[in-house]
């Protein structure tokens, strides 16, 4: 850079703050735009340190690595009490102190007294809320004090610790001196490791196309600005220095409007709970080498955006000549960056990639972004080269309409690209989310139309006790029917086998296996596979809680059936506890499969509350008919928030590009006006004047995202699949958006095509 740029940068500078109101407004919708993209990207720098806050605080509260044998003066039962309500997943434990050294959970500062219980605060609040009676009878404790940050996950996290009793002994209790882990965690599969990693990249390539769209606002006027100086006599490369000068301005007042953004936003961030994600405001904190790029590059692209565009405009004393002549866009070049990013992705091919890898990471991070570059490279030649073609037929406003896209093309290709890059984003992930889905989402194989929630209580009780208990639950109301049975593992004496013992009655046997004759005093024995360990024999002796028993040799073999919940029985000892005496009064594992009256709809609440009333640990589940990996659900929400904010800040720089375009043009719209043009013309003319570039934008955006998700599920080694119904409603999503965006600019449009629009400066 020579001596006299930076004068001739700051003399732009100044220029931008001198420019009276039409400069002041421009530097004001530029400066809030660019504001806009800035506090997303500190929003995104602060992911790391919102992730790793969030990791800590669960790892210190971790309560399932210890289970001491003896108890001391420091030790603690624990048992867990997790429940729902309406929807909302409540995590709960019962903690009962063996000597005055006992641990603290985090969050706390003392255990709970009997009869009482620590909430968190979003819990406190939906216990006082209107409507939550099922749920404090459920919690029956005396809320004695509230759970400190460092004990939740986030601050929308619903939880509470509760003083328990005679938890000695029962099953699912576990005795520990310490809560927290040390050792690191098994990290994310290769899979999902690059489906974070395509998601970061896809989220945050449109805001870099946000902010180049962003220091582009207001450009007719900035050329007359400049064509001034050309008259006052400076040259061309002065002026392209000053308007350089002028972006720098925004973009270093967009940068402190982000800030402050950022940091009013972050405040307010507690209080919002998007897809059961929440978290705190001082865990938002950018990382400093992110930081730092931000602040450099913000700037650093306002001035490469303004001397970019200035390349293709003649700045001379009495006017502004665009080259819009100089022949049409050339489409080798642009097609070298969709190849380039293959040809990154290409050596990965054949599911071999390790995605922990940093370089692997970075290369699958550059592919990604040449491959959605291309969309931004192809879509203006696309534009130019399908509306070159367009003739001069259709109603008025479809010719006012095709003749501004022939006239300046690459500006109704930029207007549109950050949503085709969304678009072709989002296509991808799709792709992608759809072929990881296939490994972490499996069919249970339940049968919701014989029951839709399951309860167990592995402390275990006799058989006369399970079957009171299963009276209690169906008299509950929204119960319409209830089966069960009581269940242990038998060992085979004298061998290291175990097989499923099941005791019921014989309609509850019958929901297991296909029985035809079944009396009380009847055993079965269910068929097993070739994969399967050797089934029991009838005669042979097994162990079931401690008692030696023996199978009668009347037992029948059997076909097991599916459970309600998905299960499969094969190769289980099926007796009627007129069978087994002995074991009937036994402490026995109950399990039950209940039925509900879709009539009422608080209904599982009510099976809950029965379940806190026979047992504080009993546990009730929803029986699903898919089951999905935790960390796979956990991305998939985070990829939800991250898409909703990224078509809210889309389709505000759509809106602002809009207006600004309008605010440009608001002369010759009030002429075509006063020259007998109607009103109606004019708005349909805008409205062709979107959809033109969207209808083609969308076509490279569909081809480029589908390849590349199918390139990414090569790499992975999953079979190639291409969702139609996805594909179209991305596509479909994309074009709402526009559609919405133009129809909020149309007001604006009807008010400047008054007679007051002919004023001028």
């Amino acid at each position: 850079m020579s001596p006299g740029r930076p004068r001739q940068l700051a003399f732009g500078v100044w220029l931008a703050f001198r420019g009276g109101v039409t400069g002041w407004t421009r530097l004001a919708l530029t400066a809030t735009a660019v504001g806009l993209g800035v506090a997303f990207l500190l929003l995104a720098a602060s992911v790391p340190n919102l992730l790793s806050a969030r990791d800590a605080r669960e790892s210190a509260r971790v309560d399932y690595l210890q289970d001491l044998d003896r108890r001391g003066d420091d030790t603690l039962l624990l048992g867990r009490v997790d429940t729902e309500f309406h929807g909302v997943a409540i995590r709960g434990r019962l903690l009962q102190p063996e000597g005055p050294a006992a641990p603290v959970p985090p969050g706390l500062t003392a255990l709970p007294g009997p009869g009482e219980m620590m909430v968190s605060p979003a819990l406190a609040e939906l216990l006082s809320a209107p409507g939550s009676e099922l749920l404090r009878a459920r919690l029956d404790y005396r809320v004695a004090g509230r759970i400190g940050d460092e004990g939740l996950s986030g601050p929308g996290e619903f939880a509470f610790y509760a003083a328990g009793d005679r938890l000695a002994g029962k099953s699912g209790v576990q005795r520990l001196n310490a809560f927290g882990e040390t050792g690191q965690g098994d990290g994310l599969n290769p899979r999902l490791m690059l489906l974070v990693v395509v998601a970061f990249v896809v989220l945050l390539a449109p805001v870099v196309i946000f902010l180049a769209a962003a220091v582009r606002f207001g450009g007719e006027s900035r050329d007359r600005r400049l064509a001034a100086l050309r008259l006052m006599g400076a040259d061309r490369r002065m002026t392209r220095w000053y308007a350089a000068g002028e972006a720098l301005a925004g973009g270093l007042l967009g940068l402190a409007i982000g800030t402050v953004l950022f940091l009013a936003g972050r405040r307010l961030i507690g209080r919002f709970t998007l897809w059961h994600i929440s978290v705190f405001p001082a865990d938002a904190r950018p990382s400093l080498p992110l930081t730092v790029t931000i602040a450099v590059a913000v700037p650093a692209l306002a001035v490469v955006v303004s001397l970019g565009v200035l390349r293709k405009v003649a700045v001379e004393p009495l006017g502004v000549v665009r080259r819009a002549g100089q022949g049409r866009r050339r489409l080798w070049w642009r097609l070298l960056l969709p190849i380039a990013g293959l040809a990154l992705l290409a050596p990965l091919f054949g599911g071999r990639a390790d995605t922990h890898g940093q370089l692997t990471q970075v290369q699958v991070g550059g592919g990604v972004v040449l491959l959605l570059a291309g969309v931004v490279t192809l879509l203006p030649w696309l534009v130019e080269a399908v509306v070159r073609r367009l003739g001069g037929g259709g109603g008025l406003s479809w010719q006012l309409a095709v003749r501004r896209i022939q006239m300046d093309s690459a500006s109704s290709a930029r207007l549109v690209s950050g949503v085709a890059v969304a678009v072709a984003g989002a296509i991808a992930l799709q792709t992608l989310v759809a072929g990881v889905r296939s490994v972490s989402v499996q069919d249970t194989g339940a049968d919701l139309s014989r029951a839709q929630v399951m309860a167990s209580l592995d402390e275990g009780v006799t058989f006369t006790e399970a079957k009171e208990i299963t009276a209690r639950f169906a008299a509950t109301p929204g119960v319409r029917s209830v089966t069960g049975n009581a269940t242990s593992i038998a060992l085979v004496a004298d061998a290291d086998q175990g097989m499923p013992f099941i005791m019921g009655t014989c309609a509850d046997l019958r929901e297991i296996a296909e029985i035809a004759r079944c009396r009380p005093g009847d055993a079965f024995i269910t068929i097993t596979t070739e994969d399967d360990p050797e089934p029991p024999r009838p005669g042979q002796r097994v162990v079931v809680e401690g008692t030696t028993w023996t199978i009668p040799a009347t037992a029948t073999p059997v076909k097991g059936e599916r459970s309600p919940d998905g299960g499969a029985w094969r190769g289980a000892i099926l007796v009627t506890p007129e069978a087994a005496a002995d074991l009937a009064a036994k402490p026995l594992r109950l399990l039950l499969y209940l039925g509900l009256d879709p009539s009422e709809p608080d209904a599982v609440e009510l099976v809950r509350n029965t379940a806190a009333e026979v047992s504080p640990l009993m546990r009730v589940y929803g029986i699903q008919e898919v089951q999905v990996d935790d960390r796979f659900a956990g991305i998939l929400r985070g990829i939800l928030v991250g898409t909703v904010a990224i078509l809210l800040l889309i389709g505000t720089s759509m809106l602002a590009t809009t207006l600004d375009q309008l605010r440009e043009r608001r002369a010759l719209l009030a002429t075509l006006t006063a020259f007998g043009v109607r009103r109606a013309v004019l708005t349909w003319a805008t409205l062709w004047q979107m959809a033109v570039p969207v209808a083609l934008g969308l076509v490279p955006a569909a081809l480029i995202g589908t390849g590349l998700g199918l390139a990414l599920l090569v790499m992975l080694g999953l079979p190639p699949h291409v969702g139609v119904a996805n594909l179209l409603l991305t596509v479909s999503a994309g074009a709402g958006l526009v559609t919405l965006v133009t129809l909020a600019s149309l007001p604006v449009q009807l008010r400047l095509m008054r007679p007051e629009g002919l004023r001028t400066e």
